[in-house]
């Protein structure tokens, strides 16, 4: 069906069309020229009459025109050209000529567009719900991905079929779980994993926990004396010769042995003051990721199981732990999947893993450093060669760390409407149009725009309902006050009964 008229200057990338029927922006269309059939994009629409320009300023008049001149509207629209469906997608070296017809692409090309290896089914067109969009699996997993919407859009929907879909495959995903959203969730394809945020401080780096007790590099005396505690420790454990589990009560103990007493059995002034700075240091540290550390644990890498989702559950610890986690495991993962690479030790991770982090905004931040920060965009830039996938997933998307945000290859953006949002995802991001970025505020929950290299092309798409069960969502507010009220009416009928039977109220 011819939708329209191709008009004005035409580019190689993307042409306008006038036309009396009223296309939908997000559908596709074929513009046939020079023996090529062009897919594209309707990206933008406007409807105009000429009778009825900016210049006419009588209202009389316009309501006259608008009452006998309806069928002298127009719509004008543009379309952004994707490639030749006979030449594998690829763009044309020549324009198409003023006047050529644009056609709706009919659903045999369609499918055929669609069609990928290892395919992740997603949800269907936002236009034409009897198109299945699949994009393909080894791109989100090898070059990363970005999920992003504001509240209620319809965010940890799309995680939770992303997440069911890629168990298909067998893919070991594990999640970073601010909220406790996917600790009992079922998925059809595979079972949830649940792993406590609990790290063995053997496994820590003494650069890691020499910034837990926040000893600055500056501070080399007081490093001195942490390192020569810390290797006594590791040495203590790894000959089974200490006396206590707990890692950094063992290194407050060994820094102990240095310290002088009086006569009064008060802490001599020959003892060196940065010594008891240290220990002050490492006992803070102790109070403050108290419920972190955990000596008979092994390595976390080692729980991770392969088709599972496996649930690193964050509901219950604050934001400083969840970094030390976070970055632990990001700089684990990335080492030990060198090793499993270039073959160069037995400290390995033996196989891939899809990271997906959420809250993507606390953990990588956009204006504030951490560690956290630091090695996810380590992972985000050199993960894909060492089989480590990741997915940022945010609802503030202009808070997230533009350099790691800039390296996910794929999007899933659903509503977004603050435009500081929109221009920071624009500007990560090459194939995002301005044209595009404009139908953001108007999405519909469970609606997302699908772009990068998963997918041929630009989709707008309905994300499927996932199946399975998860926790999350907007709470029943009314309803919990109402059961509320009621728990409380029903204690005060008890109370007034008790009393009723022990005669309280015979006179």
């Amino acid at each position: 069906m011819v939708v329209g008229y191709c008009v004005g200057e035409i580019s190689l990338s993307e042409l306008t069309f006038i036309s009396d029927k009223m296309p939908q922006v997000g559908e596709y269309v074929i513009v046939e020229y020079d023996s090529k059939k062009v897919l594209g994009m309707v990206e933008s629409l406007v409807r105009g009459n000429d009778a009825l320009n900016i210049d006419l300023h009588d209202v009389e008049a316009i309501q006259t025109i608008a009452r006998i001149g309806g069928k002298d509207y127009y719509i004008k629209g543009k379309v952004k050209l994707l490639g030749d469906v006979n030449d594998n997608l690829r763009l044309p070296r020549t324009p198409a000529l003023p006047g050529t017809p644009i056609k709706l692409a009919d659903k045999e090309i369609l499918n055929d567009v669609f069609k990928v290896k290892n395919p992740i089914k997603l949800g269907t067109l936002v236009n034409q719900s009897d198109i299945e969009v699949n994009v393909e699996a080894n791109p989100v997993l090898n070059r990363h991905l970005a999920i992003l919407a504001m509240t209620g859009a319809g965010k940890s929907n799309t995680v939770a079929v992303l997440i069911d879909q890629l168990l298909g495959y067998n893919v070991p995903v594990f999640v970073f779980d601010m909220h406790g959203e996917y600790r009992d969730a079922k998925f059809p394809n595979g079972n949830v994993n649940v792993i406590q945020p609990k790290i063995n401080p053997q496994y820590m780096t003494f650069y890691e926990i020499k910034r837990l007790v926040s000893i600055p590099n500056s501070a080399v005396i007081q490093e001195r004396f942490f390192r020569q505690a810390f290797n006594k420790a590791q040495k203590m454990i790894r000959e089974s010769t200490a006396h206590t589990s707990d890692f950094l009560q063992l290194i407050v103990d060994i820094l102990y042995k240095d310290v002088e007493y009086d006569e009064e059995g008060n802490i001599s002034t020959k003892t060196d003051k940065r010594i008891i700075d240290v220990i002050n240091k490492v006992e803070d540290s102790m109070d403050k990721y108290s419920n972190l550390f955990d000596s008979n644990k092994g390595n976390i890498l080692t729980s991770i199981k392969i088709g599972h989702a496996n649930v690193l559950d964050l509901s219950q610890t604050d934001e400083s732990v969840a970094e030390v986690l976070v970055s632990h495991i990001m700089r684990n993962s990335l080492q030990r999947r060198k090793n499993a690479v270039h073959g160069s030790s037995n400290d390995t991770l033996d196989h891939p893993v899809f990271y997906i982090i959420e809250e993507a905004h606390i953990l990588a931040p956009n204006k504030r450093d951490s560690q956290s920060k630091h090695w996810i965009q380590r992972v985000a830039r050199e993960g894909r060669k060492f089989g480590l996938g990741l997915c940022l997933v945010s609802q503030s998307p202009k808070t997230v760390d533009h350099d790691a945000l800039s390296q996910m290859n794929n999007m899933i953006i659903l509503r977004l409407v603050e435009p500081e949002d929109q221009r920071h995802v624009q500007s990560a991001s090459e194939s995002l149009s301005r044209d595009l970025i404009d139908q953001l505020p108007s999405l519909n929950v469970g609606e997302a725009i699908v772009l990068g290299l998963m997918t041929k092309v630009p989709t707008l798409v309905k994300i499927n309902e996932f199946k399975g069960r998860r926790t999350g969502g907007d709470l029943d507010i009314i309803g919990e006050l109402a059961n509320f009220n009621k728990k409380e009416d029903d204690e005060l009928k008890r109370q007034e009964q008790e009393m009723d039977d022990l005669g309280c109220y015979d006179y």
